[in-house]
């Protein structure tokens, strides 16, 4: 049975999910953007298909069907029919497979888009990015660049750069204004910042699980609206794209819903990600939400009494402007901090199992950085 996302008083406290990860022992972790440490259940459930195949005693069929379970799942946690959600590899991929499902055309998106959200659209469509302000892509300039001429606008609801928070139901309405459609990437957001599909609307949604909902890399997801399901094509047709029940050999018909976009799945990162849901079924969503965005703002307060400069606004991600990264970095690392250097900024991610002594660590290290050695 699918555990339903729980009420407050049901669902798993922050100490409970702290616990959950043996690496925070050691490690004060920010660099979710990046990756998370293993939680302990994922983990287990990927030493415990290591072991059954070391064995010969593994169920491969069961292996197999993971990727369904896990699209049960993930349905249920972003409130959409299961019917919408092809299991894929990647944000690549499922950017990808929307972007040969539709003809040729005009596609907007920032200039600083992550790669894995720019780079599909080029080939088959024109691309016109958004340039940045302060290195920051903004709701406003993303509206600004909207047309009759545009068929396709392509964000991600978090910025991976700058950790900037666009407004979706705004984007919504004037991709709506001029006729155009909408590609949300939640990788960045979802597994801490619940979506509202029958607020946002998008035609089209992709989320790499590796990142905020704790999944082994190769676990990613893509939705598309009810309406839109009948129009996409596999990037890379398989035996998984025809359907339940899966048969292996001779010609057979596409899936009627969006499972025929799945890829043959990589069966350790679905086993990992089913682990992975479990765990992040047992949260409230508005309660890490209010978790995540409180201890940002701390952190968004603290640098700024420093003199920092934090770059976007909003969400769970704070990108601090330093004078010289690599001198922050390695303070950070001597004092057992995970986070992300990227060209004149430090990027630190709010997770749900990170408490306030996290935070109180880190401002410490960077208020180190800046008057004395590391």
């Amino acid at each position: 049975m699918i555990p339903s996302t729980g009420t407050q008083a049901a669902a798993t406290g922050h100490g409970d999910f702290r616990a959950a990860f043996p690496a925070l022992r050691r490690i004060i972790w920010l660099d979710t953007p990046a990756a998370p440490p293993a939680a302990a259940p994922v983990a287990a459930a990927l030493q415990k298909a290591v072991a059954d195949w070391s064995s010969g005693e593994f169920d491969w069929p069961a292996w197999d069907n993971a990727i369904d379970d896990a699209r049960q799942r993930f349905a249920c946690l972003l409130s959409v029919q299961p019917e919408t959600v092809a299991g894929v590899g990647s944000l690549a991929e499922a950017a990808s497979a929307v972007a040969n499902s539709l003809p040729p055309g005009r596609v907007v998106l920032g200039e600083n888009e992550f790669r894995s959200n720019l780079l599909p659209w080029q080939d088959r469509h024109e691309v016109v990015p958004v340039p940045s302000r302060d290195g920051v892509t903004r709701t406003e300039d993303l509206i600004a660049a909207l047309d009759e001429r545009c068929d396709l606008l392509v964000v991600s609801e978090v910025t991976t750069w700058a950790g900037e928070r666009l407004d979706l139901p705004a984007l919504r309405a004037a991709t709506d204004a001029v006729g155009a459609r909408l590609f949300v990437n939640l990788t960045q957001s979802c597994g801490v910042l619940p979506h509202d599909p029958a607020v946002v609307r998008a035609d089209y949604l992709a989320v790499h699980g590796y990142k905020w909902m704790l999944c082994p890399r190769g676990a990613a997801w893509l939705v598309a609206r009810p309406d839109r399901v009948e129009q996409l094509r596999p990037l890379s047709p398989n035996w998984h794209s025809t359907g339940v029940p899966r048969g292996y050999f001779g010609a057979a018909a596409l899936a009627p819903d969006a499972s025929r976009c799945d890829s043959s799945p990589a069966w350790f990162s679905w086993v990992g990600a089913v682990a992975a849901l479990e765990l992040l079924t047992t949260l409230d969503p508005r309660a890490v939400e209010q978790h995540c965005l409180h201890l940002a703002q701390l952190l968004v307060e603290g640098a700024a009494d420093l003199g920092l400069t934090p770059c976007g606004s909003g969400s769970q991600i704070v990108a601090v402007r330093v004078d010289d990264p690599a001198r922050v970095a390695h303070t950070l690392a001597r004092r057992g901090i995970r986070a992300s250097t990227h060209g004149d900024r430090v990027r630190f991610g709010v997770h749900y199992f990170t408490n306030d002594d996290d935070i109180h660590a880190v401002l410490n290290a960077l208020r180190a950085a800046a008057v004395g050695p590391p």
